[in-house]
């Protein structure tokens, strides 16, 4: 029988395996836009739930199941993360509170993952993972109906999602013309056959050793370190509650009572657990109250004085080395609300930081392209942020999904305006009315994206087709609203061809952002140049963004 502890090891088999063939589902990706995407994610979405799952031992299959759903749901990054994420949600629904996996829950699992995967999605794309997992979810329940017992049942689903895979070029002409499978279709096969391999030859596939094109050394950004402040409460104190069946009480009262023991107080809740963190004098006062909801599990105490002074010593001596704003790793700290509205940001660059901030942002998150920050990572941006109501701008299409999977897992009020680019994210702040109600601004931020043209240049991280255009490694690339339009090998020639097709007859603003990339010498150059040919027909402004991939980001309103 599949007890918790079998269920344990295979999603961590489930996660090893996928991350062992990262790279490799990386490289399915279609679309030659250097980037992070499926495999990377996928990945790294699952390793925040196994680091939560080695710490269980002798839980039920339905209690390690409402762990990982759980640790999944913040860990999800990219639609890919966030929709693997769903998957498993369904999959703990499916397994209830069940001691062991049964031919019934197990069925029910992947029946109900599938349904809250296709909810989540607004239009539904078959083969992708979506149409693998429904696929591996039809067979399993061909596998019920035939009396397979909870083994045979899961070897039907692989079967299935096998099957679905290998059909999902037929589905989307892209996967055909390349010659590929859906990646992220491939990474759930690659999950389910590292469960698999627990739950029927008892193997537990091992993490290899970290590749040799993953950095090495990471250099991060204290934010604790780098302002002098005032520390009012000694220790912060985090822990999640269990909570018990029994308990009728309800979370706010323990946020209630934390209130009056210290400050930067945050509980979350969900159905299954309660998470916690107040700075105050009396730890242990907060401790004792937590202990009346349930048990306590993860329990960390800082000396925020002694952290303080370390974090200056250390903050001295990043200084000493250099960093782009990319490599950084912000702490962010809750705060209680102070002000009706705030904002959140995802960019990446030192002078898009500095943009949106101008623009009224409170709390930049770094990310982008090459790395989407997780559910949690923009949690933690929204509780930090001293507003009733925060406004989140992902300013990529695949940040939206972990954005808004914080919405019911936050404290505020989280609003989720979908920029899937940074001058829809510009655009949306400067077409904020202090004035206007959230309802209002919402909509009036979200209609002002779709007055925005935007351009960008990148460059092709492999050889690809797409939609006739060929292109080979290395060259330059136009997008033109996410789309290729022509390659070239000329910087200031593509930007300049990139504008023509932009600039139309009614256009009155151009923005014009220039990447990390680009020396100063060449963003003179190609400045000029822009002026000479479109300053006559509309409004120019010029910022150095600092964001790499994109050697510009280009923008006519």
């Amino acid at each position: 029988m599949i007890n918790g502890d079998i269920l344990r090891n295979a999603i961590i088999s489930a996660t090893n395996n996928l991350s062992n063939n990262r790279k490799a589902v990386d490289d399915l990706n279609v679309f030659p836009v250097p980037d992070g995407d499926t495999g990377t994610n996928m990945s790294m979405t699952l390793s925040n739930s196994a680091r939560e799952l080695e710490k269980l031992s002798g839980a039920t299959a339905g209690k390690v199941a409402s762990v990982n759903a759980s640790a999944l749901l913040r860990g999800a990054r990219g639609n890919s993360g966030v929709i693997t994420s769903l998957l498993f949600r369904g999959f703990a629904k499916g397994i209830g509170e069940d001691e062991f996996l049964t031919s019934e829950n197990i069925t029910n699992a992947f029946v109900f993952g599938v349904e809250a995967a296709y909810k989540a999605v607004m239009k539904p794309t078959e083969g992708t993972i979506l149409t693998v997992a429904r696929v591996a979810s039809e067979y399993a329940k061909q596998a019920l109906e035939e009396g397979k017992n909870e083994l045979e049942i899961f070897e039907y689903a692989i079967e299935g999602a096998k099957k679905a895979l290998a059909e999902t070029p037929e589905l989307l002409p892209a996967l055909k013309k390349a010659g590929v499978v859906d990646a992220g279709g491939k990474g759930f096969v690659l999950i389910l056959e590292g469960m698999l391999s627990v739950m029927k030859d008892g193997v537990m596939i091992k993490s290899n050793a970290v590749s040799e094109d993953e950095p090495q050394e990471e250099v991060s950004f204290n934010a604790a370190g780098e302002f002098e402040t005032e520390i009012t409460f000694t220790y912060c104190t985090e822990f999640i509650v269990n909570r018990e069946k029994s308990c009728e009480k309800e979370p706010n009262e323990l946020r209630m009572y934390l209130e009056t023991i210290g400050d930067c107080v945050v509980v979350v809740d969900d159905d299954e657990i309660i998470k916690v963190h107040v700075h105050t004098d009396h730890p242990g006062n907060a401790i004792e109250n937590a202990l009346t909801f349930g048990s306590l599990v993860h329990l960390k105490i800082e000396n925020m004085r002694d952290q303080h002074e370390r974090a200056k010593h250390e903050a001295n001596e990043a200084k000493k080395k250099p960093a782009k704003s990319a490599d950084r790793t912000e702490v962010f700290t809750p705060v209680e609300p102070t002000k009706p509205v705030g904002f959140v940001s995802v960019c990446a660059g030192d002078g898009l930081a500095e943009l949106f901030r101008d623009l009224g942002v409170d709390t930049i998150v770094s990310g982008g392209q090459t790395m989407n920050p997780s559910t949690d990572d923009i949690l933690k941006a929204i509780e930090a942020t001293p507003a009733e109501t925060v406004f989140v701008l992902p300013n990529n299409k695949n940040i939206i999904m972990a954005a808004e999977q914080a919405i019911p897992i936050s404290t505020r009020k989280v609003i989720v305006i979908h920029t899937r680019t940074i001058p829809q994210g510009i655009s949306a702040m400067l077409n904020f009315d202090p004035d206007a109600d959230d309802n209002t601004n919402a909509i009036e931020m979200q209609n002002s994206t779709e007055r925005i043209a935007t351009g960008q240049i990148t460059f092709a991280a492999r050889d690809a087709d797409v939609d006739g255009v060929k292109i080979k490694q290395g060259e330059l690339m136009a997008l033109l609203g996410g789309k290729i339009t022509f390659v070239d090998t000329d910087l200031e020639k593509t930007v300049l061809k990139l504008l023509k097709k932009m600039v139309k007859p009614s256009s009155e603003f151009i923005t014009v952002i220039h990447g990390a990339d680009v020396t100063e010498e060449q963003a003179a150059s190609i400045e000029a140049q822009i002026e000479e040919k479109f300053g006559s027909k509309a409004e120019i402004t010029f910022i150095n963004g600092g964001q790499p991939i994109y050697y510009y980001i280009l923008s006519v309103e």
